[in-house]
């Protein structure tokens, strides 16, 4: 960083790389923003940063229309990018061992950026014979990902690792509880209601039959469903917009 004593720099953590190129950046740098607290913490742990230089902005959400639950709560959707970072493979194995329950599942994300994993995604759906039931339908953007929102019972992201998780408050702005996995900021994308309550479940990552678990449990118990859905609902009430996240930048920005 041979002019970072001339320029006042500013750098904006999403995902950490965990690297010595990526310390450099960040020593070098008089103000970081991060968008999540877990991603702020991890960067405090792992260099010998100011704390007073790191700041959070999280990402905000656009209001949305409540989506209309079903009874049955058998709709199940999955907004990421179909890959084993995703954890696809771990829903799969989850939706086969519920086999015997209604539902189907739309996974709503681009099929371009693991093409070796789509095909063996596609293999083992083709062997549970879940190719009816579990719907691979490609980028969903703009009204068709409204759409798709808004037709779900339940928000399913596996993931193996996420700095934040924007389909999380996505889905709750239209009221729709999560199924997520209790790794990096989801747990903090999910936060919970004005009363304490939170609005869905977190399962531990990479077991498939906590996922699955956590299913049968969604699909079988209406009083489990209207109480996530209650809290979703009441979540929905405390998620800020992108206003507040661009004061937030506007805060941290100020330092320079």
């Amino acid at each position: 960083m041979p002019q970072a004593q001339r320029l006042r720099l500013a750098v904006l953590v999403h995902l950490p790389l965990d690297d010595e190129a990526e310390g450099a950046a960040l020593a070098a740098a008089r103000v970081i923003v991060t968008t999540s607290d877990w991603t702020r913490r991890r960067l405090l742990d792992r260099y010998p940063l100011p704390a007073g230089r790191v700041h959070v902005a999280r990402p905000g959400v656009d209001p949305a229309p409540v989506a209309p639950a079903s009874a049955a709560g058998g709709r199940l959707l999955c907004v990421a990018p179909v890959s084993r970072h995703k954890g696809h493979d771990l829903l799969v194995e989850a939706l086969a061992k519920v086999a015997d329950l209604p539902w189907a599942c739309v996974c709503a994300g681009s099929l371009d950026r693991d093409p070796d994993f789509v095909a063996l995604l596609r293999g083992q759906l083709d062997a549970d014979r879940l190719t009816d039931r579990v719907r691979l339908v490609g980028p969903r953007t703009g009204t068709d990902l409204d759409a798709a929102y808004a037709a779900a019972d339940l928000l399913v992201l596996p993931s193996r690792g996420e700095t934040y998780g924007m389909v999380v408050t996505e889905a709750l702005a239209r009221g729709v509880p999560v199924l997520a996995t209790a790794v990096g900021g989801l747990t903090e994308a999910l936060g919970r209601a004005p009363d304490g309550g939170r609005p869905g479940t977190l399962v531990p990552p990479d077991d498939p039959g906590a996922l699955s678990g956590a299913l049968r449990h969604w699909l079988t118990d209406a009083g489990l469903r209207h109480r996530l859905r209650r809290s979703a609902l009441r979540r929905r009430t405390t998620l800020h917009g992108w206003s507040a996240t661009a004061a937030d930048v506007s805060t941290a920005l100020e330092a320079l």
